[in-house]
């Protein structure tokens, strides 16, 4: 089972306010996408696991993954099992938010992913 809505942080949303600017991707589902991926990239386990999801954006799971849904959700549970989490629907849910805002702060916070092709270059690299 997928995690239902997909929710984001205030903090999280400022960031993405400003990276919608700068990059010129207008959804926040393509910008989440990329979070994710840059952090599930990053063996490391996230530093921050109690996130305040307070700010009025969110979407549905269908809208988030999009036709993917199946492959983030796979992705979601295997992270579970490697950071020693049994895959069950809270702890998917929970691993999307942490990665999902870890993510978003990567992006955020590194200038050179201020374009496309500095996001691009993040994720192949």
């Amino acid at each position: 089972m997928s995690p239902e809505i997909v929710r984001l942080s205030q903090p999280a949303k400022d960031r993405l306010i400003w990276l919608k600017r700068t990059t010129g991707i207008a959804q926040w589902n393509v910008l989440c996408r990329w979070a994710l991926a840059l952090s599930l990239k990053d063996p490391s386990t996230p530093l921050v696991k109690d996130i305040v999801t307070d700010s009025n954006v969110e979407m549905t799971w269908k809208t988030f993954a999009g036709q993917y849904g199946d492959i983030y959700l796979a992705l979601l549970k295997q992270r579970c099992l490697k950071d020693g989490e049994e895959p069950t629907d809270e702890a998917v849910a929970r691993t999307l938010t942490i990665h999902l805002h870890r993510g978003i702060g990567y992006l955020g916070g590194n200038k050179d992913m201020a374009t496309i092709e500095g996001m691009v270059a993040a994720v192949a690299s």
